[in-house]
């Protein structure tokens, strides 16, 4: 019998059905999902022929020590956190699921606009502790909102600020022009333009080598004084220490954050100190449909790897 280590604390959490394509399989499955923790990771992994994977660290030396495991699914888009090369070299599979969490994810990132915008969970707060006053917001409608990549999910975002009436600037090196559908309201742009004009920058590209840190100080510094910046993608994209100066300096109107450099993020970092910082805790692909789309994917995924058959979204 084949045995699955799933990692992913959202797994199998809101639908039966992908542990059951995996126990239909003859598949063995261990959750540790919930009560995660790195350290009993790191001995038991050894022990799995296939693992589906949440955001946490899979270290190389560890990888190695997996001479058992065929296949790695990422519960999610992003791969930062797996060693691909390392993979590669020991015939490990590697796939993930790139495509179906675009609309919740985008639904969150749009909702993070509005509400820093407006000041919705500011004025909650204030309310909460028995102080009625208004808190002036600004208009979204109407203004410019910057798309630092134009995958999926940023398509998707740019889709609903199509409702709102707002130009949209993207940069993204590897699109060479935009598709028919957002010709009339979506331009590419160099970086430079996209910081100096956007209103609203939300961050939509993978944590690499090229994009870590991309977000400093002097790069915070070059965006609009009452403009504001969300990130959905990954924490590192972002320096927080910058982030937190920039702030406190009154370069930028507010952040918010779906994802930070630490997971989960440390009870001291200065940035929970700012009201115009609203940080969630990585749940962008978490509503029900993305979740169960998602994890249907992996487990059918993780028995075609076993099985020798060809998997969808195959990374590795």
């Amino acid at each position: 019998m084949y045995k699955v280590l799933v990692t992913s604390r959202s797994f199998g959490q809101k639908s039966h059905l992908p542990i059951e394509v995996l126990e239909k399989a003859d598949i063995e499955v261990t959750h540790m999902g919930q009560d995660f923790n790195l350290e009993r990771f790191e001995t038991e992994v050894k022990d799995y022929d296939a693992l589906i994977i949440g955001a946490h660290p899979f270290r190389t030396e560890v990888m190695r020590g997996c001479q058992k495991l065929e296949i790695v699914a990422k519960h999610g888009a992003g791969v930062d956190n797996i060693d691909l090369v390392t993979a590669r070299e020991m015939g490990i599979l590697v796939t993930n699921v790139p495509a179906m969490n675009a609309n919740a994810v985008a639904d969150l990132a749009f909702g993070h606009i509005l509400n820093l915008s407006r000041g919705i969970s500011i004025a909650d707060k204030r309310v909460h502790k028995g102080e009625w006053k208004p808190y002036t917001g600004r208009d979204v409608f109407g203004k410019t909102l910057g798309l630092v990549g134009f995958g999926a999910i940023a398509k998707n975002v740019a889709r609903r600020a199509k409702g709102f009436s707002m130009k949209v600037y993207a940069y993204d090196p590897f699109q060479e022009s935009v598709p028919e559908e957002f010709r009339d309201f979506v331009s590419l742009v160099d970086f430079d333009t996209l910081l100096a004009e956007s209103d609203v920058i939300s961050i939509h590209v993978p944590l690499t080598a090229e994009t870590n840190g991309l977000f400093d100080y002097d790069t915070i510094c070059r965006m609009k004084k009452e403009s504001i910046l969300v990130n959905t993608g990954r924490g590192g994209i972002i320096s927080e220490e910058d982030l937190y100066q920039a702030l406190v300096e009154g370069r930028i109107l507010g952040a918010a954050l779906d994802v930070t450099e630490k997971e989960p993020i440390d009870s001291g970092n200065p940035l929970l100190t700012l009201e115009n910082v609203v940080i969630t805790p990585h749940i962008g692909m978490y509503s029900l449909e993305a979740i169960n789309a998602v994890g249907m994917i992996c487990a059918e995924n993780v028995v075609r790897g076993l099985k020798g058959e060809e998997l969808e979204f195959r990374v590795v």
